[in-house]
């Protein structure tokens, strides 16, 4: 009966597919023979503030527990970003592409992250909701470019908890003295690249599900006890490297040139990844207004001089031609006669990981939830438990695929598209931000809005032509540039002049507006040209699976909510 008090655990129909669109099979006939009005509809239908922080919220029946400060967030951006990828990426790139200089590509990419770091803290602090760059852009860009957005999560949520499980078990085996691939099954029931079944990355993803599934306090204080180990033996790391540094080692400092620096920037890059899982926390922070900003800003800066600090110890370390790109620290320390220096990398790296997997637990419920509060994907993954005030569904939905791809796929194939869907994400938001400080519905002039589309336009398709001319790798010229990037000061300027801000922001914004977004839409659409064609080619892929579901499923269900065509919860 209406009214009555439900248990948690549910699974009728009504709670997978409550829209009056699936209630019958003429019902659903009806609604797809509307796909084209509804889609209009929905195309240039756009959210707003009061309804993401509130009214959606009311779908989780119950409350999140508000229990975050700043000090839990810091640690959390240390949790989420350090992970094996500063081990792994440092000495792979300074050997194969920058040489000693590969500091200097930690530079790049680390202005690049805090460039998109900027917009999340923005807009945490203005809608402090779990759904983090999917709410923003369903308030921004509307719901279509939201639901592209809300596919990419999902995916690099489910693959990407899949890869570090897999990782978890490498560095594991190497702690143990072992090969990497000593501790998986190996079997020829399954084709390569599917035929090395992990069980333990499996328990690794259930124990890390169970322990996000129970308290966000208490993930949050094993979190800190991690990164906090973790933080120490990085630090040694680079006291011990500098210890046994050789400045000649330095020298050319830049043997593949500016090229070399720019390449292996675009692949350290997602050694800072992650950083987006502390925006979803805004629902379960005490003051986000004043806390969000100095867990993000805090730990993306100190995250980003740790990252400098061990790459420069790396090359002072070794000559760059002698670094094993493989297991670049492990041979060094052994090159300097600190054989033991390999567990202690391993340790670090195995630290980190567990952290990267407990906050991303965390991160991604929090994203599935806020879009099956939207109905994008059904209603019931929005659910928060009663007791734990966590969203165990939706822990769920990212953790059994994660581990059934842990189990059998060692993920090769995938590690590019993870990169592209993250620069997909990263690349919206700076637009989003835009959009949002120039332009207010019902108050903006049609004018202003037909320029800042006409200026984007120009920024974005200004931005695509410098990376695909780098892409070209025409060497010497500079000819392209000229032209390219002249347009993207142009499309900047033009906002200055000609399109008037219509917002400010209330507490805390981005500095030097447009200028600093312009230049995140262009560093990541850069970074993104550098990832080849394949990763092009299976993003395409993806993406047409989602848009099946999207109108097949998605379109209807998000229309019949904002319609509130929902048949009562019986």
């Amino acid at each position: 009966m209406d009214g009555e008090e439900r248990g948690y655990w549910r699974w009728s129909k009504r709670d997978f597919f409550p829209e009056e669109s699936f209630q019958s099979f003429g019902s659903y006939r009806a609604a797809l023979s509307q796909t084209c009005s509804r889609f209009k509809n929905r195309l240039v239908s756009r959210s707003d503030d009061d309804n993401e922080r509130f009214e959606l919220r009311k779908q989780s029946e119950n409350e999140m527990k508000r229990c975050l400060t700043w000090w839990d967030l810091v640690w959390f951006g240390f949790g989420s970003v350090i992970g094996a990828g500063i081990f792994v990426l440092t000495g792979q790139e300074a050997h194969e592409n920058a040489g000693p200089a590969i500091v200097l590509s930690y530079v790049v990419s680390g202005v690049s992250a805090m460039l998109s770091v900027f917009c999340y803290t923005e807009f945490a602090v203005e809608i402090p909701v779990a759904g983090g760059s999917f709410a923003y852009l369903r308030i921004e860009l509307g719901d279509f470019a939201a639901f592209i957005t809300a596919g990419n999560i999902l995916l690099e949520s489910i693959v990407g908890t899949a890869a570090v499980a897999r990782a978890w078990t490498s560095y594991f085996a190497t702690l143990l003295n072992r090969k990497p691939n000593a501790l998986r099954i190996e079997t020829d029931l399954t084709s390569p690249g599917f035929n090395l079944l992990d069980p333990i990355a499996v328990v690794v993803i259930v124990v890390a599900t169970t322990i996000a599934s129970i308290s966000t306090r208490k993930t949050s204080l094993l979190n800190w006890i991690a990164s906090a180990v973790n933080t120490l033996v990085i630090l040694f790391v680079i006291i011990a490297g500098f210890i046994h540094a050789d400045t000649a080692n330095l020298t050319p400092f830049l043997p593949y040139g500016p090229e070399g620096v720019f390449r292996a920037a675009a692949v350290v890059y997602f050694a800072y990844g992650g950083f987006d899982n502390i925006a979803t926390m805004a629902e379960e922070t005490k003051d986000p207004s004043r806390d969000i900003p100095i867990g993000l800003l805090g730990s993306m800066s100190i995250v980003m001089v740790i990252y400098c600090l061990m790459a420069l110890s790396l090359s002072m370390m070794q000559k760059y031609t002698d670094i094993d790109p493989n297991a670049a620290y492990s041979v060094a320390f052994q090159s300097v006669g600190m054989k033991w220096g390999k567990y202690l990398v391993a340790l670090g790296a195995l630290k980190g990981m567990t952290t990267v997997l407990l906050v991303g637990a965390l991160g991604q419920a929090r994203y599935v939830t806020h879009i099956a509060r939207t109905h994008m994907i059904p209603p019931v993954f929005a659910l928060v438990h009663p007791k734990t005030g966590t969203p165990i569904n939706a822990n769920l939905l990212v953790a059994i695929p994660s581990a059934l791809i842990a189990f059998f796929s060692g993920l090769d194939v995938l590690a590019s598209l993870l990169s592209i869907s993250t620069l997909f994400i990263f690349t919206m938001m700076p637009i989003a931000l835009l959009v949002r400080r120039y332009y207010v519905r019902d108050t903006t002039p049609r004018a202003h809005l037909l320029k800042l589309i006409i200026c984007l336009l120009i920024i974005v398709a200004s931005s695509m032509a410098t990376s695909a001319y780098w892409g070209m790798r025409v060497k010497g010229s500079w000819i392209g540039y000229t032209i390219t990037v002249p347009f993207w000061f142009l499309g900047t300027l033009g906002i200055v002049f000609f399109v008037p801000q219509q917002r400010a922001p209330k507490v805390w914004g981005v500095p030097l507006v447009p200028w600093l977004p312009c230049l995140s839409i262009a560093t990541n659409i850069f970074l993104m040209g550098s990832l080849g064609a394949m990763a092009f080619l299976r993003f395409g892929i993806c993406t047409l699976v989602m848009l099946l579901y999207y109108f097949l499923f998605g379109l209807h269900a998000t229309f019949d909510m904002a319609h509130q065509q929902i048949v009562p919860k019986s």
